[in-house]
């Protein structure tokens, strides 16, 4: 039985939106890695996690507007809808800690263990990397 052909636009349109984030999050997780650098943080690397955050911010945007109509895709878009956000805190919580006015021996601790986005930016890759096998596996 061929696939549905609106549910096949959809899958494909929520892929692409995924593509793009997991590209995204290639150069905020070495923005955010490099806030937990020992020593002063680079402006550079504010302007860096800034960029990064207001991209994150649009994809979340974009892909909340992306009409979906299944349950399964609907399921797909809130969860990526949610680990979007959490790439966008990250990203700001990164350069909050990195450029903190008033830094004490907590903050710095907390910044020293910044190492990148984490689990939560895998788990956006898997999520992608699962919807293009399906997105694949229905084309002809």
């Amino acid at each position: 039985m061929p696939a549905d052909p609106s549910h096949e636009t959809q899958l494909r349109a929520l892929t692409a939106l995924l593509d793009e984030a997991v590209t995204a999050q290639l150069g905020a997780d070495r923005a955010v890695a490099a806030c937990g650098e020992p020593g002063p943080v680079r402006s550079e690397t504010a302007q860096a996690c800034g960029r990064h955050s207001v991209t994150f911010h649009r994809l979340s945007g974009r892909l909340h507007r992306l009409p979906m109509t299944y349950p399964d895709l609907i399921e797909a878009r809130a969860h990526a809808g949610r680990l979007l956000d959490y790439d966008q805190w990250m990203v700001r919580q990164a350069m909050n800690l990195a450029f903190t006015v008033h830094a004490d021996e907590r903050t710095e601790a907390a910044r020293m263990r910044l190492n990148g986005l984490g689990r939560p930016a895998d788990e956006l890759r898997r999520l992608r990397d699962l919807l293009r096998g399906r997105a694949e596996w229905n084309t002809p």
